[in-house]
């Protein structure tokens, strides 16, 4: 690899192409790569003061005038999306401090819109509706297991996407999980219905694939695990098929565990031995309101209570 170094004059192109050799952005996962890579292109080519490229200003001439129009450009691809580019361009910049090519991230001085938090949560019904229609098409296979174990385990999609089968232990029912994003560890129990289709997976591709939910069709004669996009597509597929909600998404099955573990009354610190969550504070926007989660807790306060 060729070394890049950061002089005074140097563009946030080549900037960006310094941070991508170094030890920091090394030591992120694949899919973190990939993300910072596709946020930074964006960010690259984005046209801010004077139709100008971002890509070709020199970093100790951005103003903040250029941030703050990227931005608003940056926007159009949603809040969530203009948010996550301008946190990446903030490390570039970052950098540059550190090797003393700006004084300041003027990143961080543009006003940042709040995302909406999500608060989809999947019925029981709709989750059964999903894994029936799943399993019984031979291509929908491998991403109807994969949202299964979304729903019982409470873990992340790319977790599971990436899942293989040397941390699952089908004779104990248990898998054995680091989790991609903060590295923390979770041990999780599988139940009896789960474990079957787990059985029969592992016997379909017996020997043919590392990960527990490959492609179900092989490219270059391996079976290898999805790319998020493919999961997000087939997962349309399926909704479409049987007319779930469109709002419906795979991300949500992880909020619904953590909800119906607090309405039947598990503490917080059960919940985040399931999820991995390291403080109460990062659980909450997880945590949804619920008629049955307000009701069973109404029961609980009056039980025996003779003036209710």
């Amino acid at each position: 690899m060729i070394d890049i170094e950061l002089k005074p004059n140097s563009t946030f192109e080549t900037a960006c192409d310094h941070y991508m050799r170094s030890k920091a952005f090394c030591v992120l996962s694949v899919s973190s790569q990939k993300k910072y890579i596709s946020n930074l292109k964006v960010a690259c080519s984005t046209k801010v003061r004077g139709g100008r490229l971002l890509s070709k200003i020199p970093v100790r001439d951005i103003k903040y005038t250029h941030l703050n129009t990227a931005y608003e450009m940056w926007l159009v691809r949603g809040i969530r999306t203009a948010n996550y580019i301008s946190t990446n361009v903030s490390i570039i910049l970052n950098d540059c401090i550190r090797h003393s090519i700006m004084p300041q991230n003027l990143m961080a001085l543009v006003p940042k819109l709040k995302c909406k938090p999500r608060r989809t949560v999947w019925t029981y019904d709709q989750v059964k509706l999903f894994l029936d229609t799943a399993s019984s098409d031979f291509k929908w296979r491998s991403i109807g297991l994969i949202c299964h174990i979304l729903y019982e385990s409470g873990q992340r999609v790319g977790d599971i996407r990436l899942l293989k089968w040397d941390s699952v232990n089908l004779s104990e029912q248990r898998m054995d999980i680091r989790q991609n994003k903060r590295g923390v560890d979770v041990h999780l129990s599988i139940g009896d219905t789960l474990t079957k289709v787990l059985y029969k997976q592992k016997e379909e591709y017996d020997g043919l694939s590392e990960y527990v939910a490959p492609r179900t069709v092989a490219r270059a004669g391996m079976y290898s695990c999805y790319d998020e996009d493919e999961i997000s597509k087939l997962f349309k597929q399926i909704k479409k098929e049987v007319n779930l909600p469109d709002e419906l998404q795979a991300r949500d099955l992880r909020r619904t565990a953590v909800v119906e573990m607090a309405e039947v009354g598990v503490d917080w610190v059960g919940i985040k031995q399931v999820t991995g969550h390291q403080s109460h504070q990062s659980l909450v926007p997880y945590l949804v309101n619920t008629f049955s989660g307000a009701k069973a807790a109404q029961e609980r306060r009056f039980k025996n209570d003779d003036k209710h």
